[in-house]
């Protein structure tokens, strides 16, 4: 008589396993050994996490940990910090703090039911995406402006100091923030630009109708001042909601709007904290950027599982004036993007020293005169990049990863900046602030290094860090100063150091950082308990989960 364990494991995990509960999986798991392996399997969970918490893990390159996540994202924990102005940091209690702002991760809490699944740091805000696809923001849009008491959201200057729920006509995939606007992608795959909370407007253009690869949208990215899209045949389009012409269109519709007189546009939040956005269409075709330069073959992709597929961009970064190409051979490229006006379009540069082994190998980091050199495997290809202001990030995943930094004003011929400690991290993402940087790596660690950047790093209040340890001061004569006057602010801190998220707890908190995120001068995470609710019966488990995960449980 057949049984379940006849069925391929393909189908099991494609066509069964979905319609289980996780009860039921979980009960399943503990019949035998193959049954254990197969509700273990990380395809599984993945796919998991997105049906059941919208929980999409774009923006980092993890390959593994999926059910360690689902088993925390029954209370997942929201941290904040770094500088305090324009609402920023959603809190209206800040914790002490002898050098002002906040210079450690501080919990921000949302109404009970609300699970964020991934965090968007703007300029001078926050958006948060829950389990359920609404959007939450706090913090001022556009602080470059000002915004009267009696207006509402349609106003880019209007400022909350606590999270608002925006209502939009669906459920949100995908969130990418510039310095002083949105861009998000629906499960329609339609595109709005938010330049207001209170008004965004959806990309109308042919060439994003969602009626072939060429025109359905694949990543969305926002740029310092502009918005662009990678489609599923890797062409990039681009549009500047700042621009002259862009920016005609949208001025006279506001104006249309605020002439109407009709109270529901100007987007006051309600009682409960909600913002009914007033959303509209913007006719326009964005522009479509050059196709790629012809590209050398890279060493190792002859014995990739891409080495039959045409080369094509696979990701994008944005930061300002430039994008930041992927393929999926793992070449690195730049396009200087410019603004709305320019008639004379650049082309994207290819970047060897981002992307070749042997040329990364004989960087000196990794080939140093004294011979300490650090292995780099033949088969390495990059596979993920980051983007954000003046910075951009190439990098390679699993235990041999490598880090490699950029700037706006790379070229051909630059070499990277490479940190000797990132490399070999299992590093998975890597975000970016002004002037501060943050690495996450697979067993759950964040890591800062960069400017002080009024607290942006973490590493706790100066004024009691041990002088000579990173994020203090490099003399207790100096710190001291400090805890006078509260400040000068420290140094920077040129070594990646783990943030804490257990300041002010009377008894140390091991937790699990699963996402990141920074710009300006503040930084936030996703971070959950390891001592989780066990799945089928309800109750605490006061153990370690990352023990619980490790055992296959």
């Amino acid at each position: 008589m057949p049984v379940l364990s006849d069925i391929p494991v393909e189908v099991l995990i494609d066509n069964v396993l979905p319609f289980f509960s996780i009860s039921d999986i979980v009960h399943l798991g503990s019949t035998n050994r193959f049954f254990a392996s197969l509700c273990n399997d990380d395809t599984f969970w993945k796919r998991r996490l997105q049906a059941d918490f919208n929980f999409s893990d774009e923006k980092t390159a993890r390959t593994t940990g999926w059910k360690l996540i689902y088993k925390g994202l029954s209370n997942p924990r929201v941290f904040v910090w770094g500088e305090s102005s324009k609402g920023r940091l959603g809190i209206t209690q800040f914790p002490r703090s002898v050098v002002k702002d906040v210079p450690f991760p501080t919990e921000l809490r949302f109404s009970p039911g609300v699970r964020i699944v991934s965090l968007s740091a703007g300029g001078m805000s926050f958006h948060a995406l829950d389990s359920r696809g609404n959007v939450h923001v706090w913090g001022t849009l556009d602080g470059t402006s000002v915004a009267l008491q009696q207006d509402g959201f349609s106003v880019p200057a209007k400022s909350t100091p606590t999270p608002l729920k925006l209502a939009m006509p669906a459920a949100t995939h995908s969130i990418s923030c510039g310095r002083l606007h949105a861009t998000t992608l629906d499960d329609n795959s339609y595109i709005w630009t938010f330049l207001s909370w209170g008004r965004p407007f959806r990309l109308v253009t042919a060439l994003l109708d969602n009626t072939s690869v060429d025109s359905t949208p694949l990543q969305i990215e926002s740029g310092w001042q502009f918005s662009s899209v990678l489609t599923k045949s890797g062409d990039v389009l681009v549009w500047w909601p700042f621009g002259t012409e862009t920016g005609r269109l949208i001025a006279e519709r506001n104006t249309a709007m605020d002439e109407a007189r009709d109270l529901s546009n100007r987007a006051h939040p309600t009682a409960d904290g909600v913002i009914h956005c007033t959303t509209w269409e913007l006719h326009k075709d964005p522009l479509r950027l050059p196709s790629l330069p012809r590209l050398p073959q890279l060493d190792d992709v002859t014995r990739s599982a891409v080495s039959g597929e045409d080369t094509k961009l696979v990701k994008i970064a944005a930061m300002d004036h430039c994008l930041i190409g992927l393929t999926n051979h793992g070449h690195v490229l730049k396009f200087n993007v410019g603004d709305e006006t320019n008639e004379i379009r650049g082309e994207w540069v290819y970047l060897p020293n981002f992307s070749e082994v042997g040329r990364i190998q004989q960087h000196p980091t990794f080939s140093p005169e004294d011979g300490t050199r650090l292995d780099i495997p033949q088969t390495t290809r990059i596979t993920h990049i980051s983007a954000q202001y003046k910075t951009f990030i190439a990098y390679s995943t699993g235990s041999s990863s490598i880090v490699l930094m950029g700037s706006n004003e790379t070229n051909y011929e630059s070499q990277p900046l490479i940190t000797s400690s990132l490399q070999n991290r299992n590093v998975i993402s890597v975000v970016l602030g002004d002037y501060h940087f943050g690495a996450l790596t697979s067993s759950g660690n964040f890591l800062t290094w960069g400017a002080y950047s009024r607290g942006a790093l973490g590493l706790g209040d100066p004024a009691h860090i041990t002088p000579g340890e990173p994020g203090g001061y490099r003399t207790e004569e100096r710190r001291a100063i400090a805890q006078t006057h509260g400040g000068p602010f420290p140094p920077d801190v040129r070594e990646p150091t783990e943030v804490r998220f257990d300041h002010g707890e009377k008894q140390r908190k091991e937790r699990y950082c699963f996402a990141a995120t920074c710009a300006g001068w503040h930084s936030g995470a996703l971070v959950i308990d390891l001592e989780v609710w066990d799945l089928t019966s309800q109750l605490l488990i006061k153990v370690p989960l990352i023990k619980m995960f490790m055992n296959g449980n």
